[in-house]
């Protein structure tokens, strides 16, 4: 569920933009963030290991740091992973036009929000079976990819261009390697680290996992190889068979760059391939917030009817809330089809940054509240304690600066902040006196028991 999430809009598409921003120097930025993001799943893991339940970071916020802050981290998860979700729905709305140009976008947003919904009502066997086969065909093609684009570049394959550069070399001739300087790759950072978003939602699956304590270990410690494979070495490959200023965002990279080298059939497969993963990113994050809205109705921090399982043990009213959130892609891909997907990503680049943060410091809340015999009993403690969870915190803290520094990004700050403090008024004027009412009734009810 989680490689669903993370591998698919921000890699096929969103890897455009960051390329135009930082030119080869975007491996840096992967990197980067990507070991940042490997601490906030090594301390997500430690968690979830010690204490595996369904919508899980969530519920450990509010343990660790107070009702309040799991409250917003629980709602803030939701919050991006609906704004994900648009941006997926709406790159699947362009990845058809790739075959359908005549047809405008938002019919195929309203196509694929019915089908994914409606899949998503039923057992979690079905969507879980459906998202397995969309992950391999996406890894598979992504492998396939990297490999043929070697012999490419090894071999010397000739594109339909004779203009078109081939080779290693197109990393430092079109300006060099960092051809926009320090302030490109730093600006970069917006897009990449959306590019990584989902990936937590290992820790979502936790309640639901068989084996948690084998099966997520193994699962997080696969994300250094994942990120260096599919987010690194795969950008490699492109920029080096494709002149990195000629990826633009007219449809994804992968299908521009096979298209301009001449080779049809490819394009049409890979296009095959980018919805697929589109469609597999939008069914993770139907699941991934309807689980964190149904750990949120348990708290007391969501309405009763998010709790409630349908026959197939599916929160099936958290499944038509993100169903419906989902809809509102339609207006946007109507309203606003050539910027919603830039405007979308930043967004959810704060939210995303936001609920990674909170992950990192309810560890550290964790830690600090455990004795040393309990922590010499941690299963899956994280690495280079505490030195690495605080290096990943200032990252995390530089990503909210990066957002605010730049233009286009400003508005994504401020949309976050707004919503952040929204949902702390919201705590105190409905949550947090409800808790207190209900608290109240239980202690009534223990005094008045003989």
């Amino acid at each position: 569920m989680a490689l669903g999430s993370a591998i698919g809009t921000g890699l096929f598409y969103g890897s455009a933009s960051a390329i135009q921003m930082a030119g080869p120097a975007v491996l840096l930025a992967y990197l980067i963030g990507g070991a940042a993001v490997f601490i906030v799943m090594r301390a997500l893991g430690e968690m979830s290991v010690c204490n595996p339940v369904a919508g899980s970071f969530g519920q450990y916020a509010s343990t660790y740091l107070g009702p309040m802050a799991g409250f917003i981290l629980g709602w803030t998860y939701a919050f991006g992973t609906i704004i994900v979700g648009l941006a997926d729905v709406t790159a699947f709305g362009i990845y058809m036009g790739f075959w359908f140009p005549e047809v405008a976008r938002w019919i195929w947003v309203l196509g694929i929000v019915c089908l994914i919904g409606g899949l998503n009502l039923c057992a979690v066997k079905v969507f879980g079976e459906m998202e397995f086969w969309l992950s391999l065909l996406k890894v598979g093609a992504i492998i396939a990819m990297i490999l043929g684009g070697f012999g490419i570049i090894l071999f010397g394959m000739y594109s339909a261009s004779p203009s078109t550069d081939i080779g290693i070399s197109n990393l430092w001739i079109h300006g060099g390697f960092m051809p926009n300087g320090i302030s490109g790759l730093i600006a970069s950072f917006a897009v990449v680290m959306f590019a990584f978003g989902g990936i937590e939602i290992i820790g979502v699956t936790a309640g639901e996992a068989k084996d948690p304590q084998r099966v997520l270990p193994k699962a997080i410690n696969a994300v250094p190889t994942r990120i260096l494979l599919f987010y690194v070495l795969t950008l490699f490959v492109l920029m080096a068979i494709f002149p990195w200023p000629q990826i633009g965002s007219q449809g994804s990279p992968f299908v521009q760059i096979f298209d301009n080298l001449g080779i049809r059939s490819a394009a049409t497969i890979l296009n095959i391939v980018v919805i697929s993963a589109a469609v597999s990113a939008i069914n993770s994050e139907i699941f991934g917030a309807g689980r964190m809205m149904y750990g949120l109705a348990h708290q007391g921090h969501a309405p009763k009817v998010f709790g409630k399982l349908s026959r197939h043990g599916v929160p099936w009213m958290t499944v038509l809330v993100m169903s419906a959130a989902l809809l509102g892609g339609v207006a946007l891909n109507y309203l606003i089809p050539e910027n919603v997907f830039l405007v979308i990503a930043s967004i959810a680049t704060f939210a995303t940054v936001w609920v990674w943060l909170m992950i990192l410091v309810t560890q550290v809340a964790m830690r600090r509240s455990m004795t040393r015999e309990q922590v010499a009993q941690l299963q899956f403690p994280v690495p280079f304690w505490p030195y690495a969870p605080l290096a990943a915190i200032t990252f995390m803290l530089f990503i909210f600066g990066v957002l605010g520094y730049f233009s286009d990004t400003q508005p994504a700050l401020i949309v976050g902040v707004i919503w952040i403090a929204l949902l702390a008024v919201a705590y105190v004027v409905w949550v947090k006196p409800a808790s207190g009412q209900m608290a109240q009734v239980s202690r009534d009810l223990s005094l008045s028991r003989p």
